[in-house]
């Protein structure tokens, strides 16, 4: 099997998803053993000629014989094209390559508020993403759309509750937005659209948990109750995942009690409606 040698992926160490898909290259013999470098240590010899704003956005892959760097897709497609050469050849065809570099700048940019990681201050340099305002406003826009639609379907399985809509669930996601952007408005847009990313991240974190029991349910009808259970334990592990962040990012604690609060008050306005 072949191994794309003398080459080296420089990663953001304080990135689950980005360790886990280097060693991943290493593992597999895509990459030699030397194959991965945390940014941090980047030698002062290589900050000569890597682009360290780029890199800490787009993934860089020295080339250790030229002194050339690639970033981002590119330098992906160049590994996993060693040993498959074929995704190598449809990933650089010019409408799929744009696609794969929009689809690569939209989690690189994100991945802060994806997978949130507790400030390392030990290290001379920092991997950390620029603030791009457009990826993170679409970001937010999917969160809502698949939180929204996964409410929906969700909440038509319990009839206990009022028929629910699309228009009902989305007033309600974008609702928890204001209500919580109205706690902390004197804040900076940066640290409030970073907390709206976290936020949107924990209720895209509860659309996929309830996916399977909708899931399960297509296939085989189970009772109102399993669902009432499988959405309280979600509410609880969201509850604890939202303490956790508001902790990361050092926002007032009882940002995750208001949270619980505008739940609170929406069951209650949707059940005195009915």
């Amino acid at each position: 099997m072949k191994t794309l040698e003398h080459h080296t992926l420089l990663y953001d160490e304080d990135c689950p998803l980005c360790q886990v898909y280097t060693s991943g290259f290493i593992k597999t013999g895509m990459l030699d053993k030397n194959g991965r470098q945390a940014y941090s240590s980047i030698s002062n010899e290589d900050q000569s000629f890597i682009d360290l704003k780029r890199a800490s956005n787009e993934i860089a892959l020295v080339d250790n014989i030229n002194r050339k760097v690639i970033y981002g897709i590119d330098s992906l497609l160049k590994v996993i094209g060693v040993r498959f050469p074929i995704i190598e050849k449809i990933g650089r065809l010019k409408p799929i390559q744009f696609l794969l570099k929009k689809l690569y700048s939209f989690i690189s940019y994100n991945r802060k508020v994806i997978i949130p990681s507790k400030e390392n201050t030990s290290n001379r340099l920092q991997c950390l993403p620029s603030f791009n305002i457009k990826y993170r406003l679409l970001y937010i826009l999917f969160s809502i759309i698949v939180t929204v639609f996964t409410l929906f379907y969700f909440s038509k399985n319990i009839a206990t509750l009022p028929q629910g809509s699309l228009v009902r669930e989305g007033f309600m996601t974008i609702g928890q937005l204001i209500f919580q952007g109205l706690l902390i408005y004197t804040l900076d847009k940066k640290t409030i659209l970073n907390y709206f990313g976290n936020l949107m991240t924990i209720s895209l974190m509860g659309s996929l948990m309830l996916l399977p029991l909708l899931i399960i349910n297509w296939m085989f009808q189970i009772s109102e109750t399993i669902f009432l259970i499988g959405f309280g334990i979600t509410v609880l592990m969201m509850f604890m995942e939202h303490f956790r962040r508001v902790k990361l990012l050092k926002l007032p604690s009882y940002l995750s009690y208001t949270w619980v609060l505008y739940r609170v008050l929406i069951l209650l306005t949707i059940l005195i409606s009915n």
